[in-house]
């Protein structure tokens, strides 16, 4: 097997390039799919420069920079568009909801009845049990403003 490795550098480093972008499948976000791609480089240099092991490793080493650059450039540059980009940001969904009043509200304390969880707020006075819609959340505290319309007070809570 030294044999192998010592002759045939080359195929080590596609080899290493398979796994890695077999890791990538296995593993989230798109970093270990560029470092396949500079081992790749590298064994495909390999088969045709005949090289040293320390030149190998500075061809892997800055194909690794260029490709991990290069990879970041092209995903800034292609944004992707989602049907739902507010996904993973929950406060941001909660802005124009409905909630309930479960502690009163006053400009510094106070709690609301967001879905299954109840939530920091801050705004006008309000009482327990009163319905207002979240203007805003800042540091995970929502800013509520008062209803004032009958058809507004009848809305549904968000659940």
């Amino acid at each position: 097997m030294d044999d192998f490795t010592l002759n045939s550098p080359e195929y080590v480093w596609l080899g290493l390039a398979a796994l890695l972008a077999l890791a990538e499948l296995f593993v989230p976000g798109v970093f270990l799919i560029w470092v396949a791609a500079a081992a790749a480089v590298t064994g495909i240099l390999s088969l045709f420069i005949d090289m040293t092991f320390a030149g190998q490793l500075t061809v892997f080493g800055l194909s690794t920079i260029l490709a991990v650059r290069g990879g970041r450039r092209w995903y800034l540059t292609h944004n992707v568009e989602s049907e739902n980009p507010l996904l993973n940001n929950r406060s941001a969904q909660l802005i124009g909801k409905t909630v309930t009043i479960v502690e009163t509200v006053s400009a510094t304390s106070g709690r609301a009845k967001v879905a299954d969880g109840v939530w920091p707020a801050r705004g006008p006075d309000m009482k327990k049990g009163m319905v207002a819609k979240v203007a805003a959340v800042e540091g995970g505290v929502l800013r509520l403003e008062a209803l004032e319309d009958t058809v507004q007070l009848e809305s549904k809570p968000i659940s």
